[in-house]
Order: structure tokens, then sequence, then C-alpha cells
């Protein structure tokens, strides 16, 4: 398989995808990655929309570790099948073999640093082969730290907190996308405790 390209066809070709927060959409077989200081709590929103067990892969020698009453805010904790790989290279490994099996809608990798192009567009086309042999989502998050970098995502995302007294409030930025340019938004708690997302852009990122 040629891994220094994805075909035109293939890139054109019709994708499922995600929708979150009522006016985004994630394009299905793909990977895309979400960074900042929230970034899991974005990755949970994105859970808390798909159906059945999620993947959430992470290092086993990390000490940071998602806490489950803060789970349970947003999605059942009993949906999360957690690997913990002792290897830096089998994290991006195992979501690969996860996501060209296509058993799960949504794989998140939990990663200490940004990937590089290669092991990127390896996602991609097992995301693929996942999907024409399962059907489904086959989206695959990267979790990574700051501002990211992983080269070759479909899309980026950062979430930060932006708390006030009266409400719980992120800004969420766009950070790239094939199908959008840089732009934020700020996020809120709504009173039925879901996320909720602002009507207008509050910022262009330069």
């Amino acid at each position: 398989m040629d891994l220094t390209k994805l075909t035109r066809q293939s890139y054109r070709r019709d994708r499922p995808g995600l929708p979150f927060l009522g006016q985004f959409r994630l394009a299905g077989a793909r990977a895309h990655e979400v960074c900042g200081p929230a970034r899991r709590r974005l990755a949970l929103w994105l859970a808390a929309e798909t159906t059945g067990p999620v993947i959430w892969i992470r290092p086993a020698w990390h000490p940071d570790r998602l806490h489950m009453a803060g789970v349970r805010a947003e999605i059942d904790p009993a949906r999360l099948i957690f690997v913990e790989p002792d290897r830096p290279e089998d994290i991006l490994w195992s979501m690969e073999e996860g996501l060209r099996a296509g058993v799960v809608a949504l794989m998140v990798a939990d990663l200490p640093d940004p990937p590089g192009l290669t092991p990127v567009r390896r996602l991609h086309l097992a995301a693929e082969a996942g999907v024409e042999a399962q059907g489904g989502l086959g989206l695959g998050l990267i979790l990574t730290p700051g501002d990211g970098g992983a080269a070759g995502v479909e899309s980026r995302w950062r979430l930060d907190p932006a708390q006030e007294a009266e409400a719980d409030r992120w800004r969420l930025t766009r950070l790239r996308a094939r199908d959008g340019g840089p732009a934020a938004w700020d996020v809120t708690r709504g009173p039925e405790g879901r996320a909720t997302l602002a009507a207008h852009r509050v910022t262009e990122p330069a």
C-alpha cells in the first residue's frame, strides 16, 4: 500500500461524519487532532455524540489520567475501553489496528507529542479500510498538548477553559481544517447539562 499519498478518488469519496455542538461535523474515516488544556473534555464531547464503546489509548507511563467523576458528567464511563501500551510506538500502532478493524465508531489516542506525517497517513488509510470493511464512522482522534502540530490531520481543534462565575465556559478554536479556515467560538454549559455553542464567531485567530 502506497503511504506517500492518498488517492484523489479516496479523498473525494463521500464519508460518514460526526456532528457535534450543533454546528460542526468531523469527517469520518479520517484522523483529527485535538489540542489545548481542555482537549480531553472535547474528546468526551465527541464521544458523547457516538454510540457503543470508545477505545481510549494512553501511555502507561504518563501520570495524566481521566478523572471518572468528570467523565461521568459527559458520558457513561462504562463506554470507555482503556488501552495502555508500555512503548511510545505502540500507541499509534494500537490505534491503526483498531481503525482497520472498524469495530468502534471512535478511537482516541492520548499522545505526549504530535506524530509525524507518515503515521498520520497510516491512520487515514486504516480508517478507510475499516469503514469499507465494516461500515460505520471510523473516526480517529489524536490528543496532543499545547497547540498540537500533528502533520497531515484532517482537522485540528483546540479547547481552552474560559470559566465565568455564573457558567461553565470554554473557548473552542478551529486551527485548521480542509473545509474551513481558522476561527473560534464560545461554548457554554446549557441548563440541561450539555455543552451548547454560542451562535457566533468570537475571534478570527491569526
